[in-house]
């Protein structure tokens, strides 16, 4: 059965925390039965894995019940394609080299996958100084959440898309890490809050942490669909950033402890399957990923898709975004 999502807002954006630009989906999603066994770098899944997680992630209906979606507002279209050759706009505090370096990574993995260079602009430090209609737009912090800023930036983003939020209305600073997507009267796009290291000098518990976040929340805005809660905690992470439950409410962001379990809760990087799933997205060429076309393609083209996959994870450059754990593919 396809699954269900809860609400679209009258004012044409999406809450929460998965999806295509951005996590703004209130969602929760339970996978598929995955295979059983130990976590292990040995674990390879299999063909019905890969198809389980496709239909949990991206095949789903929704309920628009709750908050209805005004009828004058365009047709949500869930086209991975039109983000990953689109352009990002880069703004805030300056990006350590951390950041840079995973963007610069991920953007070539998009140009391999998609055989187009995405566009990314540096734009200093505030969103006015963002080319006009950008399709994401990412805001890097250091330190304190930069509560005014965001506010500041999604009021542009109001106007620039018509959007029309409610009087006085505020998005809260939820996490270290955190999209929001928008779809308005004038176009769709995406804003990534980000929170990235004070310094360039790091451990490797904070490198692993920093680089989890940022991957994660670049491979949402491009593959839309929604991370899938892995309750089973004794099978291996397959991904589309699988989440298992894990309570670190009132721990500071910056603590070990919270980035500790944080990491532990989802993949450190991108697996074998979300890579297979970008190669998946651009080759069926959908008008949209939500239908049940997706996993068509995806059997009819399953050892093509895979041969893809291999290649590129091969790639020395994209390492840094791999979890190795899970990036075995199915036979």
């Amino acid at each position: 059965m396809p699954k269900r999502v809860t609400g679209f807002s009258a004012n044409s954006f999406i809450r929460g925390c998965a999806a295509w630009l951005a996590g703004a989906l209130l969602a929760v999603f339970l996978a598929n039965p995955v295979t059983a066994g130990a976590r292990s770098d040995l674990v390879r899944p299999d063909r019905s894995d890969y198809l389980n997680l496709a239909r949990s992630g991206w095949v789903f209906e929704f309920n628009t019940r709750r908050m209805r979606r005004p009828a004058d507002l365009p047709p949500i279209r869930f086209d991975s394609a039109e983000v990953a050759t689109g352009e990002i706009c880069l703004f805030g505090d300056p990006p350590k080299a951390l950041s840079r370096q995973i963007i610069h990574s991920f953007t070539e993995l998009l140009r391999e996958v998609y055989e187009r260079r995405l566009a990314v602009t540096f734009a200093g430090r505030e969103i006015e100084n963002c080319p006009p209609h950008q399709r994401v737009y990412i805001r890097l912090y250091s330190g304190a959440p930069p509560y005014a800023r965001l506010n500041a930036d999604l009021r542009l983003l109001d106007r620039e898309f018509d959007i029309r939020f409610p009087p006085n209305w505020n998005e809260p600073v939820r996490s270290p890490a955190q999209a929001n997507g928008f779809f308005g009267r004038r176009g769709a796009s995406a804003h990534l809050l980000i929170s990235q290291p004070p310094t360039d000098e790091m451990s490797d518990l904070q490198r692993d942490y920093y680089t989890s976040i940022l991957v994660e929340e670049l491979f949402q805005v491009v593959s839309f669909g929604a991370d899938i809660l892995k309750a089973d905690r004794e099978s291996p992470f397959l991904s589309k950033l699988q989440e298992a439950p894990v309570n670190l409410r009132y721990v500071p962001w910056n603590s070990e402890r919270y980035m500790t379990g944080l990491l532990r809760s989802n993949p450190k990087g991108l697996c074998g399957f979300d890579v297979f799933m970008l190669h998946a997205l651009a080759a069926a060429d959908l008008e949209s990923a939500n239908s049940a076309e997706l996993l068509d393609f995806i059997e009819t083209h399953f050892d093509d898709l895979r041969a893809r996959t291999e290649r590129t994870l091969r790639h020395a450059a994209y390492a840094p975004m791999i979890d190795s754990s899970c990036a075995p593919l199915p036979d």
